[in-house]
């Protein structure tokens, strides 16, 4: 595999996937170049596993008003559930469920303290969200719990201040049949014979000429310019070598912005069990061991005889190395205490994620860890391009500053990183 292209994209997630669609239409000679055998990133719907749509990664659309795959669900068909709210949903208590009192109590507690860091982060201090919880509050666990499965770190690794930048509209509503298969409509749609070779993982980028050659096990191929739409953590293990080497500007900011844990387990039964609601939200909390994590689970998706419940930070990093039965241990057990014992036999399926041992990704998204928020503006295409010699670009939810840990800001940095390719590519011809 040799030939010469406009540019190359490195990375066929929701990102790289914009990017090559938009390049592709613009009329550039583009290919897309994946690691994996499939493409969608962390944007993944699994069909297989319980012969339904359930999405291992990204499955809300946040933001809907904002969010530019909101409309084009309308215009796809993809049917979606509108913003609920969170707040007072039932929660267990390890040996009851909390009355409703306690409930508003715990979102309160909850509610706070996401507007203590936010008011810590607006006021420009960048330190770790933590010192801004309440520690003596009852329900401080629960906190906890929200800021992993929110940020994918515990709050002593979260900045205050990016995540005061992060743009939330309480528009969050989840895809019917998959946020995953949604980004692979989006893409297919703007550019259905764009050039996608997947398996074919870059090992070297030089961009040391006058435009880039990259290696793969497939051969060499060379661009005039490049878009890296590829996790960070990719980056900062050094999965790619780059010749000449990064600037240290730019390693800096990758290693500033890993990509935390949050995973799912997931079950599904050979009946409904729950007697509740299609689309139920339930958190657990168990008040008699303190050293039991939270778990919170959407029931019944979509009229589904599911349960997928939600993990992030240390404790969804301490089960995906367990391994999976682990995982779906810890689920279950939460899931049995709520509902007894009787539902275990109920089970038909279990299936749970490992996005931080995925070697071709290595984690759910980005937050900055505290002090460092400034470091994601240095992806931006107009700071990383001149660093790069304007023959690369960055994409992903990183590079997004106010819709990070996103598939929408992904979507968008792929659109902006392919717009300033064109101008450069319609500069250098000009």
């Amino acid at each position: 595999m040799s030939d010469d292209y406009d540019v190359l994209v490195v990375g066929a997630g929701a990102a790289g996937l914009a990017a090559g669609a938009r390049l592709h239409q613009a009329g550039a000679r583009v290919r897309v170049l994946e690691a994996a055998a499939r493409t969608g990133g962390r944007a993944f719907t699994d069909t297989a596993t319980f012969g339904v749509a359930w999405d291992r990664g990204c499955h809300w659309l946040h933001s809907a008003s904002v969010n530019p795959l909101h409309a084009a669900a309308d215009e796809l068909g993809f049917a979606y559930l509108g913003p609920g709210s969170r707040q007072a949903r039932p929660t267990h208590l390890g040996s009851r469920w909390a009355d409703e009192a306690e409930r508003r109590d715990i979102w309160r507690a909850i509610d706070a303290g996401f507007s203590a860091v936010k008011a810590a982060g607006d006021a420009g201090r960048d330190v770790a969200a933590s010192l801004c919880l309440d520690t003596a509050s009852p329900w401080l666990r629960l906190s906890r719990h929200w800021f992993g499965v929110m940020s994918a770190a515990d709050p002593e690794h979260v900045s205050t201040r990016d995540l005061a930048a992060y743009s939330d509209t309480a528009e969050n509503c989840p895809v019917e049949r998959g946020y995953g298969a949604l980004v692979q409509a989006v893409a297919a749609r703007a550019a259905p014979d764009l050039d996608i070779v997947t398996a074919c993982p870059v090992e070297t980028v030089d961009w040391s000429g006058a435009g880039v050659t990259v290696t793969t096990p497939r051969g060499t191929l060379t661009a005039r310019q490049l878009i890296l739409a590829v996790p960070t953590s990719v980056i900062a293990r050094g999965a790619i070598r780059f010749t000449p080497g990064l600037p240290v500007e730019l390693e800096e900011a990758f290693a500033a912005l890993p990509l935390g844990a949050a995973e799912k387990v997931a079950f599904r039964f050979d009946r409904e069990v729950f007697g509740l609601p299609s689309s139920s939200h339930v958190d657990t909390l168990d008040l008699g061991n303190p050293a039991r994590r939270p778990v919170n689970f959407v029931i019944n998706p979509f009229g589904e005889p599911m349960a997928v419940g939600l993990l992030g930070g240390s404790n969804a990093a301490d089960l995906v190395a367990a391994g999976p039965q682990a995982m779906a241990d810890f689920g279950l057990a939460a899931l049995v205490d709520a509902f007894g014992a009787d539902i275990r036999a109920r089970v038909k399926t279990a299936a749970t994620t490992a996005w931080l041992a995925d070697p071709l990704i290595g984690g759910a998204y980005s937050c900055a860890l505290p002090g460092l928020a400034h470091m994601r503006a240095r992806l931006a295409p107009e700071h990383a391009g001149p660093l790069l010699g304007g023959r690369v670009l960055i994409a992903g939810e990183a590079v997004s500053t106010h819709a990070y840990s996103t598939a929408h800001g992904a979507h968008l940095t792929g659109l902006a990183a392919a717009d300033a390719a064109l101008a450069q590519l319609q500069g250098v011809s000009a």
